[in-house]
């Protein structure tokens, strides 16, 4: 069998470097690029690739997409899955919009534009449940109306909108993921739940913005990771497609399972609501599990001991 090679961006990070290793695992060859953006810690992103350091099927080069000759990374890709973005929904309001536009607009239409001549099979696109915003359907589906409600939400779902374009304009196989509030080691130091973690175990109250019953619809890392492997192999060319993982809890019943994984009583430090956080996230997970065969395997609990047990590592944690 022919091996096959991949061409993954934002390879660094949490999303892509779980790819990374399922794709070399499988018997690609992958190729990731990465621009090491100070977001968070670079450091962070180091350590995550720890696992492919002396992996000969992998190879990293740091790499910025808004200025690069795209074409030399993409030829002979089989396969592209286009993970980098700038990230955040708080942080992407005000002045800090431009780096929205630049990185998850711009480049993303620059990285289209190269695989016009580079013809990948197909061209996974990392979209966001940010795009339904206070979805008028719940759950929602993929035909339900998006209304984001964050610059971040605007800003993926415009990138969204390129890749279904570009293929009905130039028969680019892009295949768009709505993914709905990933999770699991090596989550960015941003979110939600690698901050309770911290200040769980730094002995501080956890932040809860708003009355903490509202939900959202957690999908652990692995099973993000399948999803995308199967997109990248057999989605559909030009669809687009809910990642979820079937986990829909509240912030507080997170909490309580955290107290139980941690064996530490949890303080909660409740603030106001913030702008551009949606009341509910939730998605019909039917046309993944028909089209692309995605069956969600780990349950939030499971899920928030893995962490846990990651986090122990990562903080030193005795």
């Amino acid at each position: 069998m022919t091996e096959r090679t991949a061409l993954i961006t934002g390879a660094a990070g949490f999303i892509g470097s779980h790819l990374s290793e399922r794709l070399v695992a499988d018997g690609w060859r992958v190729r990731g690029i990465d621009c090491f953006t100070d977001y968070y810690d670079p450091s962070l992103k180091e350590r995550n690739l720890r696992g492919l350091a002396n992996e000969p099927r992998f190879d990293l080069e740091r790499v910025d997409l808004r200025t690069a000759d795209l074409g030399k990374y993409m030829k002979e890709a089989d396969a592209v899955w286009h993970l980098a973005a700038q990230a955040g929904v708080r942080a992407s309001w005000g002045k800090e919009f431009e780096t929205y536009t630049t990185i998850n607009i711009q480049a993303t239409q620059r990285m289209l534009e190269a695989a016009l001549e580079a013809k990948p099979d197909r061209f996974v696109y990392a979209s966001s449940s940010s795009v339904y915003g206070e979805a008028p359907e719940f759950p929602a589906a993929e035909t339900s109306a998006t209304n984001p409600i964050s610059p971040y939400g605007v800003s993926k779902l415009a990138g969204e909108h390129l890749a279904v374009l570009y293929n009905k304009s130039f028969g680019i196989p892009t295949v768009s993921l709505r993914y709905f509030t990933v999770y699991g080691p090596r989550q960015r130091p941003d979110m939600g739940f690698h901050r309770f973690y911290r200040m769980i175990y730094g002995g501080e109250p956890v932040t809860v913005y708003g009355d903490g019953e509202q939900t959202r619809d957690f999908t652990y890392i692995a099973d993000v990771t399948t999803a995308n492997f199967l997109a990248g192999t057999v989605g559909r060319p030009g669809a687009v497609y809910n990642v979820n993982g079937g986990s829909r809890a509240s912030v507080l019943e997170v909490l309580s399972i955290m107290e139980e994984a941690t064996g530490r009583e949890v303080q909660r430090d409740f603030l106001p609501k913030q702008k551009g956080d949606p009341l509910h996230t939730g998605g019909d997970p039917s046309k993944a599990r028909t089209e692309l065969g995605f069956q969600p395997e780990v349950d939030l609990r499971t899920g928030l001991f893995h962490m846990n047990d990651w986090i122990r590592e990562l903080l030193e944690v005795e």
